[in-house]
């Protein structure tokens, strides 16, 4: 247990990147909606609304890849820090803060094996980043480690953590949220990774591997309607941060399994044909009937294709490990220099 414990929320960071959030925003939504098909990016779901909804999402029956991810962390989590040799401080840095539910499995798993760390809680979000900071003191009350939580974007966040904390890193990229890019994507997303991390850095991160089509397609069309408010919550971000006049009664939410790509994939779809403006680009974008929106993929995975993605980008892979019923992969991964 470490004497003390150091709370660091970098509001300098946050205050920097706001107007660049906006403008991001603008960009996104400007190259989305004006190509054909249209199309908007996956990341603008997780504004502080967006992260709450998919707190919810992964608290669902349906939804088992929390689960199965849980199963791995708490049954081989000790396991996990093995590959940690040895006695000295590293940064345990978390990509994107969930509620911390299946962190606090691996946490465990790192104080049981008297590793010492400091967690880093990364997110774009300041408020996903404090509830997980609270979440924690009601866990642990006295916490047995120390946490520096960083608000910014994810290889600002890593590059300011090595310019300040010497350390090395074990970066966690849990869920499935590799899955929300494609194949040319990741490859860049991992690369970009590799480059902001050290010779000897970890990285474990989730892949949701394929399986039976009614299993996905449950899980991405939940009887609650949680996932569809998800997806509707980009539509009311663009209202507020773009001057926008979506009416979502215009339209509907809809998630299927593409068998070509192999992508679970989320559209919202136009019911008529309908103009919609956004005053801070000073641009109207038509709507046909029943023209969709793309919101999202969320690619499946074999074995195979974790392999070529971590050879094609820098990473050695250390050791797979999955969850009974083979639904997902919790990959550990070494970035070689």
């Amino acid at each position: 247990m470490l004497d003390t414990e150091r709370f660091v929320d970098i509001k300098r960071l946050a205050s920097e990147v706001t107007s660049d959030i906006r403008h991001e925003l603008a960009l996104a939504v400007l190259e989305g909606l004006s190509k054909l098909p249209k199309g908007l990016p996956s990341r603008l779901f997780y504004d502080d609304k967006g992260s709450e909804l998919f707190e919810q999402i992964m608290e669902l029956e349906e939804y088992y890849p929390t689960r199965c991810e849980a199963e791995i962390l708490s049954q081989q989590g000790l396991k996990i820090t093995d590959y940690l040799v040895g006695s000295q401080q590293f940064n345990l840095v978390e990509l994107g803060c969930g509620n911390g539910a299946k962190t606090i499995l691996l946490l465990n798993a790192f104080i049981e094996a008297k590793k010492k760390f400091s967690y880093v809680p990364l997110d774009i979000s300041s408020t996903a980043v404090e509830f997980i900071i609270t979440n924690f003191k009601k866990e642990y009350g006295e916490i047995p480690f120390s946490i520096q939580g960083l608000v910014a974007e994810y290889f600002q966040g890593i590059k300011w953590l090595n310019q300040n904390i010497q350390a090395k890193n074990f970066v966690l990229f849990l869920g499935s949220n590799i899955g929300n890019f494609n194949k040319s994507i990741a490859l860049r997303f991992l690369r970009q990774l590799w480059y902001s991390l050290n010779e000897g850095d970890f990285i474990l991160i989730g892949f949701d591997l394929k399986k039976d089509l009614d299993v996905l397609y449950d899980a991405y069309n939940d009887s609650k309607g949680i996932t569809k408010e998800f997806n509707f919550n980009v539509l009311a971000r663009i209202n507020e941060m773009l001057g926008g006049d979506f009416d979502r009664k215009q339209f509907q939410h809809q998630g299927l399994y593409n068998v070509q790509t192999g992508a679970m994939e989320s559209y919202l779809i136009s019911q008529n044909r309908q103009v919609v403006t956004l005053k801070e680009l000073d641009k109207q974008f038509k709507f046909k009937p029943w023209e969709a929106i793309h919101m999202e993929y969320s690619y499946k995975y074999l074995r195979d294709d974790i392999s070529d993605l971590a050879g094609g980008t820098g990473f050695e892979i250390v050791e797979n490990f999955t969850d009974s019923k083979g639904y997902f992969i919790d990959s550990l991964w070494r970035a070689k220099k």
